[in-house]
């Protein structure tokens, strides 16, 4: 679910993930130039801490 956030509300998606924190703020910061790259950063972020998740 939070990577369909990510792609559709970008922050929303990375602040389910990660909460407020620096990664929470980039991805704003990419969204506010542009929809696609929050969008990308969204993605990344949020399966990069699902691979974390998985391996532990």
């Amino acid at each position: 679910m939070n990577l369909i956030l990510g792609i559709l509300v970008p922050p929303l998606g990375v602040f389910l993930t990660y909460g407020v924190g620096p990664t929470l703020f980039i991805n704003i910061g990419l969204t506010l130039l542009g929809w696609i790259p929050g969008s990308i950063h969204a993605v990344w972020a949020i399966a990069k801490q699902n691979e974390i998740n998985n391996s532990v």
